[in-house]
C-alpha cells in the first residue's frame, strides 16, 4: 500500500508541476495590501496530498503568499494536534485579533479564500 501511494504522490506532483495554475498579478499597492492580511496565515500540509495541492494550487492561482508548513515533521504535527485539535491536512491557520481560527477541509479554505482575496 505504501508503494502505491508513493508512486500515485510522485504523479500527483508531477502533474501539478507540468499544469501549474497562473499567479494572479495585481498592482503593487494591492499586492502589499493582501501580502499585509495573508502573513499570519500558515498552510499545514503533505506535499503529495491530493487535496494539499488542491488548495496549493488555489493559493497560486490567487496570487497569495501563505506559509505552507510539512506537517509530517514532528514539532508542526504536535502544533496541529494540541492547537489545533486534530492531526488532519490540510488545515490552514489563521491569526487575526489576538485569534486563532483552524480551518480544516481544502473546500473550506478554498472558498474562504475566494471570500476574502477574490
Amino acid at each position: 500500500m505504501f508503494i502505491i501511494r508513493w508512486i500515485l504522490g510522485r504523479i500527483i506532483l508531477l502533474l501539478n508541476f507540468i499544469f501549474t495554475p497562473k499567479k494572479l498579478k495585481r498592482e503593487t499597492q494591492e499586492q502589499v495590501k493582501v501580502d499585509a492580511q495573508t502573513q499570519n496565515m500558515q498552510l499545514y500540509q503533505y506535499q503529495a496530498c491530493p487535496f494539499c495541492v488542491k488548495v496549493r494550487r488555489e493559493i497560486r492561482r490567487q496570487g497569495l503568499n501563505i506559509n505552507t508548513v510539512d506537517a509530517k515533521q514532528a514539532e508542526h504535527k504536535e502544533v496541529l494536534e494540541n492547537q489545533g485539535g486534530k492531526i488532519k491536512v490540510p488545515c490552514l491557520r489563521i491569526e487575526e485579533n489576538n485569534k486563532v481560527v483552524w480551518l480544516y477541509e481544502s473546500s473550506a479554505i478554498i472558498e474562504h479564500l475566494n471570500t476574502r482575496f477574490a
